[in-house]
């Protein structure tokens, strides 16, 4: 049975075997099990009740992450997607006052044109007709991207009122947590240790959880002076307790959605809305993975690609049924990658481990953005080296890419990013007169972006 499995895998092919890809997908999930916590709190917010999100979230990322592994055989992890759920609550539940019911069926109607437009083969037109520069950049894009979200969540980029941003305070337990796991990564990375990235989130997690209880048994209250930095952070990681779950919590949104609702108060922006952001953000975090691991063939088309499209599009209608709001492809699944996954046994193992997470969901809380943090930094550092595919001395190619490379992490959007670089490339073809009809999808999505542009600028 195993060597059936290795051979449909691709084991030998792709150079991996069982303990490497386990390990990967730990990783994946450890990078990714944020979505447990986050998701859930924010549907909570237009009144999704947190339980059944929590039960939603897991199931949603463990059927699309399976799915993705076992049709498409891809290392990609999937799960609500962050944005998406913003939108779904604080646009359209509460700024648009429509009940969550309905926004679920809002998703539901999105990815069903998802899977319609896949089946027709219009999706894989659309990857084709993006060039190959713009996938070096947006693969390169999201490397800043997920290494800024790590700065971020480790304490080492603040917001400042006067420049936007700046410099956090090193003395920070979390800061100093995170850089002794990035640099303890990079150690084992360097020394070619498989499971580096697993290795360092554990052990900061470990020494992050006996610091904490170290500072507050060190007699540091015992003045009765306010808690400093430490004595806080300290208290505020041990405060962690157990959150509410249990598979028989998901009867609170499982199959709640209105679909006649969402139709009747055409809501067809909404829904092209999240079908759009889906499509590109998909498209997106799949070039990046894929080019990452040395899976997309040497004339830029990625093998099984109709598979990879069709378990996003299915997954996406599954969530809408169990309660969550759009369920995509995860950009962090390039931390899996980088752990040496190449085959889906790692989308798999991600996938598995969400299911263990409805039972153990209370628990995902005690990994702390310190151990976490370091392993974004790190891949999002690697993930530039595609930055030399594109031919940066051609203005016709460079500016379109740069644009794509900086407005990925400047406006925390994938889709943005990817937006940008397009239109640029075709009107900076136009205004060259070499613009050809053989192109013409690309000019289409071109002014399909614009359009996305000026909507959300009028909403």
């Amino acid at each position: 049975m195993l060597k059936y499995l290795e051979t449909y895998f691709e084991f030998a092919h792709l150079g991996t075997n069982w303990r490497t890809e386990i390990l990967a997908g730990v990783t994946t999930f450890l990078t990714m099990a944020y979505i447990v916590l986050v998701n859930p709190a924010i549907l909570s917010a237009a009144g999704v009740p947190l339980a059944a999100a929590t039960v939603a979230t897991c199931l949603s990322a463990a059927f699309g992450s399976i799915l993705m592994g076992i049709v498409a055989r891809y290392p990609i992890a999937l799960a609500p997607g962050m944005g998406l759920n913003a939108y779904f609550t604080y646009t359209v539940c509460l700024k648009m006052h429509i009940p969550w019911q309905t926004a679920l069926g809002a998703v539901f109607l999105s990815g069903v044109i998802f899977l319609a437009i896949t089946a027709g083969g219009i999706q894989q037109m659309i990857l084709r007709s993006i060039p190959h520069e713009l996938y070096a950049a947006v693969a390169s894009g999201i490397g800043l991207f997920i290494a800024f979200i790590g700065f971020r969540n480790a304490g080492l980029v603040i917001g400042d009122p006067e420049t936007l941003v700046g410099m956090g305070n090193l003395r920070n337990p979390t800061t100093a947590l995170a850089l002794l796991g990035l640099i303890l990564m990079v150690a084992l990375e360097i020394r070619k240790i498989r499971g580096s990235i697993l290795i360092g989130v554990l052990t900061t997690t470990a020494l992050a959880w006996a610091c904490a209880f170290a500072i507050l048994h060190s007699g540091a209250l015992a003045s009765g002076a306010p808690p400093t930095q430490a004595v806080a952070w300290a208290q505020n990681l041990l405060r962690w307790t157990p959150a509410p779950g249990g598979l028989h919590a998901l009867a609170g949104t499982a199959f709640k959605l209105d679909i006649r609702g969402a139709l009747n108060k055409g809501l067809l922006e909404i829904v092209f809305v999240f079908f759009f952001v889906d499509l590109f953000d998909n498209l997106g975090t799949l070039v990046a993975v894929t080019k990452r691991a040395g899976l997309i063939a040497a004339d830029h088309s990625i093998p099984r690609l109709n598979r990879i499209l069709f378990a996003d599009a299915t997954s996406s209608v599954f969530g809408s049924l169990a309660g969550t709001s759009t369920v995509t492809s995860y950009v962090e699944s390039t931390a899996g990658v980088m752990a040496g996954g190449r085959s889906g046994v790692t989308a798999i193992v991600t996938g598995l481990l969400f299911l263990g997470a409805i039972g153990a969901a209370p628990f995902v809380g005690i990994v702390p953005p310190a151990a976490t943090a370091p392993a974004l930094i790190l891949v999002g550092s690697l993930m530039l080296a595609t930055i030399t595919e594109i031919r940066w001395h051609d203005p016709l190619v460079a500016v379109p890419a740069f644009l794509t490379l900086v407005l990925i992490p400047l406006t925390y959007s994938i889709a943005n990013g990817l937006g940008f670089g397009i239109i640029a490339w075709a009107v900076l073809h136009v205004a060259a007169g070499k613009a050809t009809r053989k192109d013409w999808l690309l000019y289409l999505l071109a002014a399909l972006f614009l359009l996305r542009f000026i909507y959300l600028g009028a909403s």
